[in-house]
């Protein structure tokens, strides 16, 4: 009856992998997370990584996982804009003179890899491009049906989206109403629709706006006003009320990890404001709402920025954007990074004049 136990048989895969190779996680789980000019040279690796890198799916899950500021675009009036890198070694531009686009244009706003750009030539219309300057895409937009004006208060919104393969954006310029007198209005561009849109809602204040010093965060944008406080409009409500703002003339707003941030010098000080409450404003008044969180000061390293900048009252922070503050001081640009504590000298420039900063992620995003 009992013939005996047979032997127990394992059956497997011979020789098979259990852990993927090194080379294989970079590929499918780093690559995506580098900047754009070191993914560039990294093609040269292996036919594999050039192919993983070339395709358009790769392009969309960079576009997500490098969101993090890598240089800024400099621009003096009537002169082609300069790049300067927070690393040369892995971001950079091909072309920082843009001159892939078909005529001279000036840098309005950028969002996530993404440039608008509008022409500077003197005759004809005063088109808007958006264009990547690593991909060298551009793309001409419609002209817009009202007046923004000669220096438009433009602001590009580009929000990749994880289950929206298209690099869809907008562009919302607010411009001083031809109806009413004291009001601004808003005109909305969506690459969705391929045209523009005039908002219906109408602020009504006698305020003038700072050209160029929008920007925006989940989906609401900020404009600077030269009698203070802040001009908001919300994309999806389509509403815009007046903030309380701490102003200066040597500050300047930015995204500071998703808040609104006012950043402002004083020596070689800078004192950072974070929006805590946009409803304050609206709260009845012995509500203890506060609408800006507790300044908080950096101190620039004396040694890097050298005896005669430490007391130029006329240093101004140009830019704040993510873990990174740029200040202007004698003709030199300044960088401080707010996670190593370290001050950097990116360059010197020749002369004083008004020169214009715009932020720049290193994206291989496509138009």
């Amino acid at each position: 009856m009992d013939r005996g136990k047979r032997p127990v048989k394992f059956f497997g895969a011979k020789n098979q992998k259990i852990y993927m190779d090194l080379k294989d996680i970079i590929r499918e789980h780093a690559l995506q997370y580098l900047p754009a000019k070191s993914l560039l040279r990294f093609r040269s690796v292996c036919r594999d990584w050039k192919v993983q890198i070339s395709t358009p799916f790769f392009a969309h899950n960079q576009s997500l996982s490098c969101r993090s500021i890598s240089g800024m675009f400099c621009q003096t009036p009537g002169e082609p804009p300069l790049f300067f890198s927070f690393d040369a070694k892995s971001c950079g531009v091909p072309d920082p003179l843009l001159r892939f686009i078909p005529e001279p244009v000036v840098i309005l706003s950028s969002s996530n890899g993404l440039l608008c750009c509008q022409s500077c030539s003197g005759d004809g219309e005063k088109a808007y491009y958006i264009c990547n300057p690593i991909t060298q895409q551009w793309k001409k937009l419609p002209k817009p049906n009202v007046n923004h004006g000669s220096d438009p208060a433009i602001v590009l919104v580009f929000e990749p989206s994880l289950l929206n393969f298209s690099a869809d954006y907008k562009l919302i310029c607010a411009f001083p109403s031809n109806d009413f007198d004291d009001a601004i209005e808003f005109d909305v561009y969506s690459s969705k629709e391929g045209s523009w849109k005039t908002s219906g809602e109408i602020c009504f204040a006698s305020r003038t706006l700072v050209p160029r010093s929008g920007v925006q965060m989940n989906n609401i944008v900020y404009w600077k006003m030269k009698q203070g406080g802040f001009l908001v409009f919300d994309l999806i409500k389509d509403r815009s009320q007046i903030l309380r703002g701490v102003y200066s003339s040597t500050g300047t707003m930015g995204n500071m990890n998703g808040k609104l941030c006012s950043a402002y010098a004083n020596g070689n000080k800078i004192t950072l404001c974070l929006l805590a409450n946009v409803h304050s404003n609206t709260m009845q008044i012995s509500s203890h709402a506060k609408l800006w969180e507790p300044k908080q000061n950096v101190v620039l390293d004396c040694g890097i920025l050298g005896r005669d900048a430490i007391g130029d009252r006329s240093m101004a922070t140009v830019l704040a954007c993510g873990d990174v503050l740029v200040v202007e001081s004698q003709n030199s640009i300044y960088s401080y990074n707010l996670k190593t504590k370290e001050t950097i000298l990116l360059t010197k420039l020749s002369t004083h004049v008004e020169r214009r900063f715009v932020p720049y992620v290193n994206s291989i995003v496509n138009i």
